[in-house]
């Protein structure tokens, strides 16, 4: 009888294991209940030119022999890619300028990057180097940071002024099945401040927080669910401690009837 009252027990408690572990739709779901946005307002991201930021500066010009002073050269730049290319840029001063061979020190940074364009150009003018010169910036080494419940891990480069919190998931490969969709934590450093956020990937009220795009320097973290935190412990998963109890309960019905 106390085998049997063992038994019962044990069964209950291995099936409440079951269902407390399994994940409902709604929390693997991206965007639950998404209604149509298309007449509310959609601001782009603005990207701000920070210290250690490495910069591309393309400038030409009516001559362009003038203004090749301030280029890589085409042969250059169509070779260099990657880190070389980033080696070619200019490196933002802890005080936020950059110099610029002939033109000498700009400070850029807290600008964005049309900002920082129409900067040069002006400085160019001023000192009358070029007239009517056209200058491009853009960012070489804008980068984020995905750890946790992803399928690839790591540090990403991108070249996008504007890239959204979900591409970026998308780089890292999407979610595992055993990441928390409801809470994604990112933590951002801009403009000598380190913030940090929370969005939930199975709601749309986070487009229109400044989590939205990443930014430069972002870290993204996604936690492990339940069931992936009960995995790494010492009994492991359900399945594995379903074969134990199995095995002990099969072990005191031999011995009872021995």
């Amino acid at each position: 009888m106390k085998i049997q009252s063992l038994v019962a027990i044990v069964s209950c408690y291995l099936v409440v294991t079951v269902f407390t572990s399994c994940a409902t739709k709604k929390e693997l779901i991206y965007l639950n209940g998404t209604t149509n946005t298309a007449d509310s307002e959609f601001k782009w991201s603005e990207m701000y030119l920070q210290p250690n930021d490495i910069v591309s500066v393309k400038v030409t010009s009516d001559v362009p022999e003038l203004a090749a002073a301030y280029n890589i050269s085409p042969l250059q730049q169509n070779a260099l890619q990657g880190v070389q290319l980033q080696l070619q840029g200019y490196l933002v001063a802890n005080d936020g300028t950059v110099n610029i061979p002939v033109l000498g020190v700009q400070k850029i940074g807290g600008l964005t990057l049309e900002q920082a364009e129409k900067q040069v150009q002006q400085a160019l003018i001023d000192k009358g180097y070029l007239k009517n010169p056209v200058v491009v910036c853009r960012l070489l080494n804008a980068k984020f940071t995905v750890l946790g419940e992803v399928k690839v891990p790591g540090t990403y480069t991108f070249y996008e002024n504007n890239l959204t919190l979900l591409q970026a998931l998308g780089l890292a490969g999407d979610l595992t099945i055993n990441g928390v969709r409801k809470k994604i934590t990112i933590i951002r450093t801009e403009n000598g401040k380190q913030t940090y956020g929370t969005i939930d990937l199975t709601k749309n009220d986070w487009f229109n927080t400044p989590f939205y795009f990443v930014k430069p320097n972002d870290v993204i973290i996604v936690d492990p669910n339940t069931a992936k935190v009960k995995s790494a412990g010492v009994i492991g998963n359900p399945g594995n401690l379903i074969s134990i109890i199995s095995v002990l309960l099969s072990s005191i019905i031999i011995i009872k009837n021995i």
